[in-house]
């Protein structure tokens, strides 16, 4: 990794989102700035070696796709701006923008993953719940997860909506996660007091306790040319994300070391401070007698398990199961005296749970035909009361 290394005490955030746009990637041309890719990669790399966990989002693959048919068209014309044509030019750059992903990370023997996702998808309950489970999964695994609009099904982001070009799912993919910083990267230092592209006496605000007025106003301006996310979408990005208890920062995406200099904390960019708090919001929510749908009665061993080692429900604990609740609804956790130990959103639905009750793990495919995890409830969707 090129720069300074970092120690663990100077590592600020444990999990980070990393956001880049079109105009990051392109660099402001018509193809993938692979440098700048190589850049992040190396950083990213690095990071994940001193036990940061990284999520990527990126943009690019209509970039990509436009600048694949470029090369053949002689014997194609290029799509011009429409939905289904941008739709058509996200399906050919979406395997060339990650093929680019991939050999750029195995260069530092770091594995990737793929995650298309639509809003819709973290919308839904389930899917809600299969996107957590998966991206929590791939961050314990040590791979990098590379999400991204998932544009050939999806017409909102590319539709110029004022949804944004991957902002808006930057900032509910680090709610999803529970990131501790959100690093959006884009080809501007951060947020003005006015467009500085026209205005000489613009400065650059350099941290904002709280979105108001002045910082919409502030944000208020055309998109940039390749992407469709501007600077108030990055803004709303931040509203979202904050609200949840994140971190976020506006940044350069062209800066040298700017990723690792952001996670220890060094003073760059914007930076957007939390307005709410992440872990108490999630109690609330988990804890609340309005979620609930449904209860479980476990054993004196896993009770033990779930309030001193901060481990997963697991079905062979269980000895009862009460109520009708589908897999991701929010269900409480009992012992067998009544006492409420905790709550999360199960991995099974009721009737599935009273099939499993009392079985251990490696019996759940067996008895079901399939399985959606080894624990009725995983420890990263639990919270204690």
């Amino acid at each position: 990794m090129t720069g300074e290394r970092l120690t663990p005490q100077q590592i600020q955030y444990r999990r980070v989102v990393v956001k880049l746009g079109s105009n990051v990637l392109t660099g402001g041309s018509s193809a993938l700035d692979t440098p700048t890719m190589a850049h992040v990669a190396e950083q990213v790399a690095g990071l994940e070696a001193r036990g940061v966990e990284v999520i990527v989002v990126t943009s690019g693959a209509i970039a990509a796709g436009r600048h694949r048919l470029a090369m053949h068209r002689e014997t194609h014309s290029i799509p011009t701006r429409d939905v289904e044509s941008r739709q058509s030019l996200a399906a050919i750059g979406q395997s060339r923008l990650m093929a680019f992903w991939d050999g750029l990370f195995e260069q530092h023997n770091v594995p990737i993953a793929q995650a298309l996702l639509t809003r819709r998808d973290l919308a839904d309950r389930l899917g809600y719940l299969n996107a957590r489970n998966t991206l929590l999964n791939l961050l314990s695994l040590g791979v990098v997860p590379i999400v991204n609009e998932n544009d050939v099904v999806s017409v909102e982001e590319i539709s110029d909506s004022k949804i944004g070009d991957n902002d808006n799912l930057s900032a509910q993919v680090a709610n999803l996660v529970d990131a501790d910083l959100l690093l959006i990267l884009t080809d501007i230092g951060g947020l003005y007091t006015a467009d500085p592209a026209r205005d000489p006496d613009a400065t650059l605000i350099h941290e904002v306790e709280r979105i108001d007025d002045a910082i919409l106003a502030a944000a208020s301006g055309a998109s940039g040319a390749r992407g469709t996310g501007g600077m108030a979408t990055k803004v709303q990005a931040a509203r979202i994300a904050t609200a949840h208890g994140a971190h976020v920062l506006l940044v350069d995406g062209r800066a040298r070391d700017i990723v690792r200099r952001a996670v220890s904390g060094e003073a760059t960019g914007t930076h957007f401070h939390p307005t709410g708090d992440r872990t108490e919001s999630r109690r609330r929510y988990l804890l609340s007698g309005l979620q609930a749908k449904g209860r479980v009665v476990v054993d004196a061993g896993a009770a033990r398990a779930i309030l001193a080692g901060g481990k997963s429900l697991l079905p062979a604990g269980v000895t009862a199961c009460e109520g009708t609740f589908a897999r991701g609804d929010v269900i409480r956790v009992h012992t067998s005296d009544g006492v409420h130990l905790a709550s999360g959103m199960s991995n099974y639905d009721a009737d599935e749970v009273r099939r499993i009750l009392g079985l251990h793990s490696d019996q759940i495919a067996q008895t079901l035909g399939y399985e959606y995890g080894e624990e009725v409830i995983h420890r990263n969707n639990l919270v204690l009361v």
